[in-house]
C-alpha cells in the first residue's frame, strides 16, 4: 500500500489559523498600552466573536436548506432524464 506524504489542505489551513491567532495574541499583549486598554480591547474582540458565534447556527441552517434544495432539484432532474432515456428506447 502506498503511503501518502505531505500535508492535507485542512491541516495546513488549521496551522495557518493557529499561527494567526498566536501572532494576534502576541501583538495585543506586547503592544505599548496600559493593562486597562488591553483588557478593553480584548473584551471588544470577545464581544464581537460572541456575536458571530451566535449567528452561526442560523447561517448553517440556511446553508443546509439551500444545499438540500439544490440536491433535490438535481436528483429530480437526473431522475427525469433517466425516465426519458428509458422511455425512448
Amino acid at each position: 500500500m502506498a503511503e501518502r506524504e505531505g500535508f492535507s489542505g485542512f491541516g495546513v489551513f488549521m496551522a495557518f489559523l493557529g499561527g494567526a491567532a498566536a501572532g494576534a495574541a502576541v501583538a495585543i499583549l506586547m503592544a505599548p498600552q496600559s493593562g486597562e486598554e488591553t483588557r478593553e480591547k480584548l473584551l471588544g474582540y470577545a464581544t464581537d466573536g460572541k456575536g458571530k458565534v451566535q449567528q452561526l447556527p442560523q447561517a448553517l441552517k440556511t446553508a443546509y436548506a439551500q444545499a438540500s434544495e439544490v440536491a433535490k432539484d438535481a436528483f429530480t432532474e437526473a431522475y427525469r432524464t433517466i425516465e426519458k432515456s428509458n422511455g425512448s428506447t
